[in-house]
């Protein structure tokens, strides 16, 4: 008898209990592909409609397939909840910048990649999508400020982006940046904030399993406030590491000074790993809140991801590894 022994993401769809509309919209279109009806007038019409709604042509291209190894056992949070309540410090520093962030525009939308590869390159967002493999998975968000959701992002694995990018053995950390529009963004006519937003991750974090490349959520297209038309998701850090809308990818051998970093180190390191038993300098983070149901629950080492990710930082001595 073949026994298989599940991995700490590996849990039952029934685990995961998604909001009735999306499960639908889901079975729909699943019974229209099995019919060979996905490339019909009424599946065009809601093509077309989509993008009108949302000005983004990759709009045809979910829901994704959902990867069944990464799920979660509580709830996901609610669509509305999660699309209006988030940081996104280049249209404000409060949580409702949900209407401001639709002045983003994210067509045409051209992400670099540069430094140390074999050849930088200059992508469109589209011809980047065409090229990746696209799936769904269930992450939870656990953000510095001590709230928490659980999310159906869609996208592909970052260590795919770094295989297209193909960098030296040299290259020992991904820098990422995101846009710079003040025009549209006001938060970065701010001149105290360093833009653009910063962020870094190792290369073995970059090309660790769990690091993804965020296109969508709740099986559309992402929404301009969460971070469109790319982002990171790497659920075993903190929210701010997990930069928005993203447009440059440069490798480098110099560890990066990020934006939370340069604004204040001591309360937002380059590391920033979940860990209940290091608390900010100014509340605890021994419990979290979830914006789905205002419960508050235990936080978790890693965000509940440890056994995946621990061993990356096992060598490191010296360094703030949780803040």
């Amino acid at each position: 008898m073949l026994i298989k022994i599940r991995k700490g993401w590996e849990l039952p769809e029934s685990s995961v209990i998604s909001e009735s509309d999306y499960l639908n919209r889901r079975s729909i279109l699943k019974g229209i592909a099995g019919a060979g009806m996905i490339a019909s007038v009424g599946t065009l019409a809601t093509f077309r409609q989509t993008y009108a709604e949302t000005g983004d042509p990759s709009a045809s291209l979910y829901p994704v397939p959902r990867n069944e190894h990464y799920t979660v056992t509580r709830d996901l949070t609610p669509e509305n909840i999660a699309t209006t309540y988030n940081n996104f410090y280049e249209f404000g520093s409060h949580k409702s910048i949900s209407e401001a962030a639709q002045a983003l525009p994210i067509r045409p939308w051209t992400v670099k990649i540069t430094g140390m590869v074999e050849k930088e390159m200059e992508i469109g967002i589209d011809d980047l999508l065409a090229k990746m493999p696209l799936e769904e998975r269930v992450y939870r968000h656990r953000c510095v400020e001590a709230w928490s959701m659980a999310v159906p992002w869609s996208g592909f694995a970052l260590k795919e982006l770094v295989k297209l990018a193909a960098p030296t053995s040299n290259a020992k950390y991904l820098v990422m940046q995101t846009f710079e529009n003040k025009a549209v963004a006001p938060g970065q006519r701010q001149f105290w904030y360093p833009w653009p937003y910063t962020e870094g991750l190792t290369m073995e974090e970059a090309t660790n399993d769990l690091s993804f490349m965020v296109t969508g959520m709740y099986g559309k297209p992402m929404p301009k406030q969460n971070g469109a038309p790319l982002r990171l998701a790497a659920p075993w850090k903190y929210g701010f590491k997990q930069a928005k809308s993203l447009v440059s990818f440069h490798f480098s051998d110099k560890k990066p000074e990020t934006f939370w970093e340069k604004l204040n180190a001591s309360e937002y390191g380059f590391w920033a790993n979940v860990n209940p038993e290091v608390d900010h300098p100014r509340w605890s983070q021994a419990t979290e809140r979830d914006i789905g149901t205002g419960e508050r629950i235990p936080t978790i080492i890693y965000n509940g991801y440890g056994e995946f990710v621990a061993d990356m930082y096992k060598d490191i001595k010296g360094q703030n590894l949780f803040m």
